[in-house]
């Protein structure tokens, strides 16, 4: 037994042990009793006791909260329950406790994954969100902590075996985390992109006006600003803040293409992302020969864009960290049963999205959008917020769009960054962004 452990641990390796294809893994799980999983203050998300007959059941206290993010670990693995997989297999008890274990027929225990999130932030996300179908990510920018990742709708991983079948059958995607998973048109959250596609691309960028007359025309379309409204004469700053859709038309139109794409491609667009769950790439397809209503719509993030909502709330943090990402992480340390340490996650750059006088600029931008902008009613939670609103149209019928809101708090010292999206949501950004105000708020509360 001792050098099957040794064998198995030093030669097999993480990834056999991670792949639920592994007929390995049925030996494996007989020897240990799978560890658990808990938030940044201990309170158990996942754990595993032993029966009499020495199997296992696998119990989560919390059921739909962390559905998502943590995962299931019958009918296969997701989440966490998969990512770290190799760590809740392994048992590193002491070499006394394993011959112990061994002598007395049971099982030793396998590694805890002490996790980033916050369980009390996490409720609140998922309470906002209400009965709408959509996702929140909660990430600290200076860290790169993910402190909430919240995936509407959910289910009860305690019944993942009895409902599999009727979880599969359903088409609203119970399954899928949306938070990473999700692919969504942007919407207006994409204006911040262009704006520094703009920034880029035009040192004047400061002298920039444009006269908003509530329409403009772009090749055969004609594009309108949201109720048709007029903003008159407009710079950058207001361009953002009153989400001026024939202003970013404008701006679009007047950008290089292939300048355009890079700057999408900086901020992690067409590229693999920093994440610790299954996720999809984010997709910048507009073209160099496409014709000016892909362009202008693209500009104002209608047109050939897909992104998820933990991009987002990584393109977020990015600005809010002084243009710095750092790597997004999950699990804060992993510990025995018995208590010690064995891995612990300390924080580290992952890649410089933006200069720090960019992420600066951005800023400030984004802080006229809660000032007098579009974002307005968030004034009122006495913090300072920089952020960004949106609605992505999805189908012919324009009333049916999703709502988004990006976004971080105390902008002087950033504590939280967000990203929410809402789906089939009214025909504004509104309730993307009162979610996101329960948020914070519930944040600061604590």
């Amino acid at each position: 037994m001792i050098g099957y452990f040794s064998y198995f641990n030093v030669v097999q390796g993480r990834e056999i042990i991670n792949d639920s294809r592994n007929p390995r893994m049925d030996l494996y799980e007989n020897q240990v009793l799978r560890g658990s999983i808990l938030d940044k203050d201990g309170n158990v998300l996942a754990e595993s006791v032993e029966n009499e007959d020495g199997t296992q059941t696998r119990t989560y206290p919390y059921e739909e909260l962390f559905a998502h993010v943590v995962g299931y670990s019958d009918k296969g693995k997701s989440g966490l329950e998969s990512s770290q997989n190799f760590q809740l297999q392994t048992s590193n008890v002491s070499f006394r406790t394993k011959l112990l274990n061994e002598f007395r027929g049971r099982k030793s225990a396998g590694n805890n994954i002490i996790t980033t999130l916050d369980t009390d932030l996490q409720q609140a996300a998922y309470d906002a969100l209400g009965n709408n179908r959509g996702a929140v990510v909660a990430i600290e920018p200076s860290t790169g902590k993910i402190l909430a990742m919240v995936s509407k709708p959910s289910y009860n991983p305690n019944t993942i075996v009895e409902d599999w079948e009727s979880l599969n059958a359903n088409t609203e995607g119970i399954l899928v985390n949306r938070a990473t998973q999700g692919q969504y048109a942007p919407g207006s959250t994409f204006k911040v992109v262009t704006t520094l596609a703009y920034m880029r691309q035009n040192a004047n960028y400061q002298d920039y006006t444009y006269r908003c007359t509530g329409e403009i025309t772009a090749g055969k379309n004609e594009i309108h600003c949201f109720g048709n409204d007029v903003h008159g004469t407009v710079d950058l700053a207001d361009s953002l803040a009153y989400s001026c859709n024939t202003s970013f038309s404008n701006i679009g139109l007047s950008l290089d293409i292939d300048e355009f794409r890079n700057t999408a491609e900086d901020l992690l667009f067409d590229s693999e992302l920093p994440c610790p769950l299954v996720y999809n790439e984010s997709k910048f397809n507009l073209q160099d020969d496409d014709g000016d209503a892909a362009i202008a719509m693209t500009a104002f993030g209608q047109g050939k864009l897909q992104v998820s909502p933990y991009h987002m709330a990584l393109i977020t943090s990015a600005i809010a960290n002084n243009g710095i990402l750092m790597q997004p992480y999950l699990v804060d340390q992993i510990t025995s049963a018995e208590g010690e340490t064995v891995e612990k996650y300390v924080p580290e750059s992952y890649k410089e999205l933006m200069t720090s006088e960019e992420a600066a600029q951005l800023t400030e931008y984004m802080q006229g959008v809660v000032e007098y902008g579009t974002a307005r009613s968030l004034n009122s939670l006495g913090v300072s917020i920089a952020g960004k609103t949106g609605t992505s149209e999805y189908s012919d019928d324009k009333q049916k769009t999703h709502s988004w809101f990006i976004g971080f708090s105390n902008v002087d010292n950033p504590d939280l960054a967000l990203a929410v999206v809402i789906e089939n949501s009214d025909s504004t950004g509104d309730v993307a962004t009162d979610v996101a105000g329960d948020v914070f708020e519930a944040f600061y509360a604590e």
